[in-house]
């Protein structure tokens, strides 16, 4: 199989061309909440935010090499995190500057796709001993397909400090999962709806593989109508405005009598969750989502109303607008518990309960 990286960057120029045109004609800045759903593809959003805080990072070292202050001291790196964390929420980008962002994020999600372990094996190269076990932990959070491959490397730190060592681990990998990892095609189905995808130039060697236009979506990106855009690209609104307003007023929700509290088996702990985005996950995006009915994207919409409220939307609107009205994380989880977890027999560990708590986390500054 020979992968065409002239046909990528062309692709890639015209799906950024194409979100672009529709996004800015409406608005003139890019947000972070409106990052993370902005295309159809998970993954390209991901890595967009990946490529902006590289650069964050970048900056950084540069004033780190100024010789006259400590950056080790405590206060010092405790003050740079929160400033961290007050940038997270402030992200505010102009097309001239978004556009490469996104553009390397396409190309980077097609590499990904294709073939993972020489996309890990660039982003090893990139860098020195010793720092690939501090990487893997800060970045893990944008890398949303293909994670059985890198999954354990971190717990081997202390064994495999080299590139090359990790590399190999890499490659043990591959070929322990190889058969379970999902093919290229179903992960880039949702690009492909929002703009074909020319398997014919893309693949050039491997013809037979082409797939269909109909190939099955998995589950963390479900097939996208073509007609149907993002719904931040589909819902004009005034980007100023919106950024300053608080939650809206909202319609009091008529309780129900059908609710089952989830039993010890599948409840889930508040203080668990919470600590696992708070280590790992999407601490620098707390409080980046202010109202959760407006917030989700269309494929999200799809996939919880599908997976987590037995195919009724007006049951997952409902959810939504309840959790809105929470005023913590901690009594947001409760209602799932109460509600939703136990009647909807909802597994925990799957993938879509982990995005919709995702969300829940990004919405509350402080657990209780």
């Amino acid at each position: 199989m020979t992968i065409n990286n002239t046909y990528i960057q062309e692709y890639a120029t015209q799906f950024t061309g194409k979100i672009c045109n529709e996004y800015f004609s409406q608005r003139k800045y890019m947000t972070g909440p409106q990052m993370v759903q902005l295309t159809p593809s998970i993954q390209v959003n991901f890595f967009t935010i990946k490529s902006l805080f590289e650069a964050w990072q970048m900056e950084l070292e540069k004033i780190k090499s100024n010789p006259y202050f400590d950056y080790r001291d405590n206060a010092v790196h405790e003050a740079l995190r929160e400033f961290m964390n007050i940038l997270s929420r402030s992200i505010k980008v102009e097309r001239k500057d978004f556009e490469p962002l996104l553009q390397e994020a396409v190309e980077a999600s097609i590499a990904l796709a294709l073939d993972p372990v020489a996309y890990f094996d660039k982003e090893f190269d990139k860098k020195e001993a010793g720092q690939l076990n501090s990487y893997l932990k800060e970045n893990k959070k944008y890398f949303k397909w293909h994670t059985e491959l890198i999954a354990n490397l971190i717990d081997r730190a202390g064994i495999h400090q080299t590139p090359e060592a990790y590399k190999q681990a890499l490659n043990q990998n591959f070929e322990k999962f190889n058969e379970q990892l999902l093919p290229a095609e179903k992960l880039l189905d949702s690009m492909h709806q929002f703009l074909p995808l020319d398997w014919s130039r893309l693949l050039q060697s491997s013809q037979e593989e082409k797939p269909v236009a109909t190939a099955e979506a998995p589950q963390e990106n479900p097939v996208v109508d073509p007609v149907v855009k993002t719904e931040a690209i589909d819902k004009p609104q005034n980007t100023e405005a919106s950024e300053s307003v608080g939650i809206e007023e909202k319609a009091s929700i008529p309780a129900s009598t059908n609710y089952e509290i989830a039993s010890s088996e599948k409840v889930l702990d508040p203080l668990q969750v919470w600590s696992k985005f708070e280590a790992e996950e999407y601490s620098i995006m707390k409080g980046t989502v202010l109202n959760l009915t407006e917030s989700i994207g269309i494929n999200q919409k799809f996939m919880f109303t599908k997976t987590l409220f037995g195919g009724n939307p007006d049951m997952m609107n409902h959810a939504l607008k309840s959790i809105d009205l929470c005023e913590s994380f901690a009594d947001a989880i409760a209602l799932i518990n109460l509600r939703y977890v136990e009647r909807f027999n909802w597994d925990k560990e799957s993938d879509e309960v982990n995005e919709l708590l995702q969300l829940i986390f990004r919405k509350f500054d402080q657990r209780n």
